[in-house]
């Protein structure tokens, strides 16, 4: 795009999609929000009257208005690869919530479809916008720890160990629900960021509440894992191999949260929050090199936000946004977008697929 206007943008998807990419946009200048889509009138009709924005329930009708320039799609993961396939053909760049797809084939299929028509794609790998996650990657660039040797991550959530919590397409494999599409697409991007993309890998995945209630207190059978234990071995971005162990749970009560850890030749480097509401507050950065005291890091004044929210979500995904932008205005390549997604979802397919499932 050439024109100094700013780039039209509309949101599909109002859960996640009106809680924060709303706000985030509002903070991003060079976009702005035009329309709304929601395949639930009722839904749609609340949000459009709280913002003032239109609304479609036809997407069809949504991609014919020359208003949308872009959209950002954070449905459930089931039909996002229709919509997202549909919107490039529309020629509209794209904002894709993770897991982009159900599988590997279908991030491929609109990475092809992008490419051919010069799109810039970008995909919410939001913690590659969190400064101290930021800040880590500087120091392994810098082999603040030496040549890494292992990693440890362990992501022990609890948000799911309620079994009275409501059955919905999380509960359901086929519909892109479970802990590897809700973490692991994370836990992947980030390893492969920080040290290096998964060469091979073992797992086993459990489902370990077989029911939940549906909206009519109906109980309903979940078959969409809720545990998962991966070892893996990274390609190192330094040369070689790096052993990596990896431990997903949405049903972990008083579960840790979210740590890093990643030991080198040199040192140790350790990150991670028991916040498990937010992903920016409550981290923190600490670094352990031979022969010294630990010291806690803070993220250089570059990697900072120079604006925050009580939704700590917001900030990251704002910054994202503008990354986002500037790939639409410039022409230059989006990161995170579908090459990153796409090694992602290949390694979550395996995860799933050589994955010892309980019976």
């Amino acid at each position: 795009m050439t024109s100094k206007r700013p780039i039209g943008v509309a949101i599909a998807g109002l859960g996640f999609g009106d809680a924060v990419h709303r706000p985030a946009l509002a903070a991003n200048p060079g976009l702005e929000l035009v329309a709304l889509w929601h395949r639930r009138q009722e839904r749609l009709d609340q949000v459009c009257a709280d913002s003032g924005l239109k609304g479609y329930t036809d997407w069809d009708a949504l991609l014919a208005d020359e208003a949308v320039d872009a959209v950002i799609i954070a449905t459930p993961p089931a039909p996002r690869h229709q919509l997202a396939l549909r919107a490039l053909q529309a020629g509209k760049h794209l904002l894709l919530e993770k897991p982009v797809a159900l599988d590997a084939q279908q991030v491929a299929d609109l990475q092809r479809e992008a490419i051919s028509r010069r799109l810039s794609v970008a995909v919410d790998f939001e913690y590659r916008a969190v400064p101290l996650f930021q800040q880590a990657a500087r120091l392994l660039q810098n082999r603040a720890v030496g040549l890494p040797w292992l990693v440890k991550m362990d992501w022990l959530m609890s948000s799911r160990a309620n079994p009275n919590r409501a059955w919905s397409w999380y509960s359901q494999a086929d519909q892109g629900g479970g802990v590897i599409g809700a973490l692991g697409t994370h836990a992947f991007d980030t390893l492969a960021w920080l040290v290096g993309p998964v060469q091979q890998l073992q797992s086993i995945t459990r489902t370990a509440i077989a029911e939940r209630p549906d909206a009519e207190a109906r109980q309903q059978p979940c078959d969409a894992d809720d545990i998962a234990l991966i070892n893996a071995e990274l390609a190192s971005h330094q040369g070689g191999t790096v052993a990596a162990q990896i431990a997903l749970a949405s049903v972990a009560r008083n579960g840790r949260g979210c740590w890093l850890e990643i030991y080198g030749s040199e040192g140790t480097l350790v990150l991670g929050s028991e916040n498990q509401k937010d992903y920016v507050h409550g981290f923190s950065l600490t670094l352990h090199r031979d022969g010294e005291a630990s010291r806690s890091i803070q993220a250089d004044d570059d990697l900072r936000f120079a604006t925050t929210w009580s939704d700590g979500r917001v900030a990251p995904v704002a910054r994202l946004q503008s990354w986002w932008a500037d790939s639409i205005t410039t022409g230059k390549p989006m990161v995170p977008g579908l090459s990153e997604g796409l090694v992602s979802q290949q390694a979550c397919d395996r995860a799933l697929a050589i994955s010892l499932v309980s019976e």
